[in-house]
């Protein structure tokens, strides 16, 4: 068995874009080797994925944008939905939603 060092760890998250606790775990199935290992999240990942795709995005917001254009105004109204509460609440959510509903105003 090879030995999985952080180093190895930290280039399969580097590459994968996976938790570090992830790529431990399949650095360690695959004995240590990073293309295998690859192929192994992406296989597991996918499962994750459709579990994941059943969760209702029922907590959000409505942003709202308005713009004077000639003699009238334009509007728009965005819905962003998330899984939770706290997630609606936080300032960089609800900013991006602000700034979704005014790109086309």
């Amino acid at each position: 068995m090879a030995e999985i060092t952080a180093a190895l760890v930290k280039e399969l998250r580097e590459k994968s874009g996976v938790g570090m606790m992830d790529c431990k775990k399949a650095l360690a199935e695959n004995n240590g080797d990073i293309e295998a290992s690859i192929d192994w999240l992406r296989g597991n990942g996918m499962s994750k994925a459709a579990k994941k795709a059943d969760r209702a995005a029922a907590e959000g917001l409505v942003a709202i944008a308005t713009a004077e254009q000639g003699a009238g105004e334009t509007a728009t109204a965005v819905e962003v939905n998330a899984e939770t509460d706290f997630v609606s609440r936080n300032d960089l959510f609800q900013g991006a939603a602000r700034q979704i509903a005014s790109a086309r105003t």
